[in-house]
């Protein structure tokens, strides 16, 4: 009871909710409103946070699926993470100190790759995937802790060639924020605190983010007319 007391006292409340944290994300990113923006969130708690976004820049939504390879006997324990597309991102120091074998890597990608296709399937339906190509990409989530996720899932997108790519999240680790800064054209981290424990500790309610919210965002979003295609004078610098 002490150890939970002492968690709580600790908590740093920044955020409402997601729907909280979207709207003040959005108002960092006002730059991006009306010039064809497509912002992609991570399934599931960043679906809510990048709606938000997507609403107030009157963009495109959709999401960018990415699954944590968990370590062998410690699933919680991020050693990684893989894409719908095969994108990866490995800490390889924690690989090396736990002695994970090519074999486990191998098995876990595929396995946490077939995942984040059926989930992909899962969430748009019949719809198909929002072109990326030569537009401004803003990919978020509703916080960056290790930030092994959102590497992967930036560099599925870079594959596909976005005129900028943008990483959005409203906290985040300053070690994952570091990691990000090179491989991203920007990265906006509204806050950044230390000491960084968990993403929900920032939140005043932070309950799990079901499928059907997912799929209802998404819906929404498709059902807006699509957001209008920039001329080549209004391509931010």
């Amino acid at each position: 009871m002490e150890a939970l007391w002492s968690l709580y006292a600790g908590r740093q409340t920044l955020f409402e909710d997601r729907v909280d944290a979207g709207a003040r994300l959005a108002e960092r990113l006002m730059q991006y409103r009306g010039k064809g923006a497509l912002v992609l969130g991570i399934p599931r708690g960043g679906v809510p946070v990048a709606a938000e976004v997507a609403r107030r820049l009157d963009a495109d939504l959709d999401i960018v699926v990415a699954r944590k390879v968990g370590a062998p006997n410690y699933p919680e324990l991020a050693i990684g993470a893989v894409t719908a597309s095969g994108a990866q991102c490995f800490n390889a120091d924690t690989i090396r100190y736990l002695g994970v074998s090519d074999a486990y890597l191998k098995m876990a990608v595929t396995e946490e790759m077939a995942e984040a296709r059926r989930r992909e399937a899962r969430f748009r339906g019949a719809e198909p995937a929002r072109p990326i190509k030569d537009r401004i990409a803003i990919v978020v989530d509703d916080g960056l802790a290790t930030g092994a996720t959102m590497r992967a899932a930036v560099r599925a997108v870079r594959q596909q060639q976005p005129a900028r790519l943008i990483v959005a999240v409203p906290v985040g680790s300053r070690e994952a924020c570091a990691a990000l800064r090179d491989e991203v054209d920007e990265l906006v981290c509204l806050h950044q605190p230390e000491p960084f424990h968990a993403v929900g500790a920032f939140y005043a309610r932070f309950a799990p983010t079901e499928d059907a919210e997912v799929t209802r965002l998404l819906a929404e979003a498709r059902a807006r007319p699509a957001a209008p295609a920039p001329s080549h004078s209004e391509s931010p610098e």
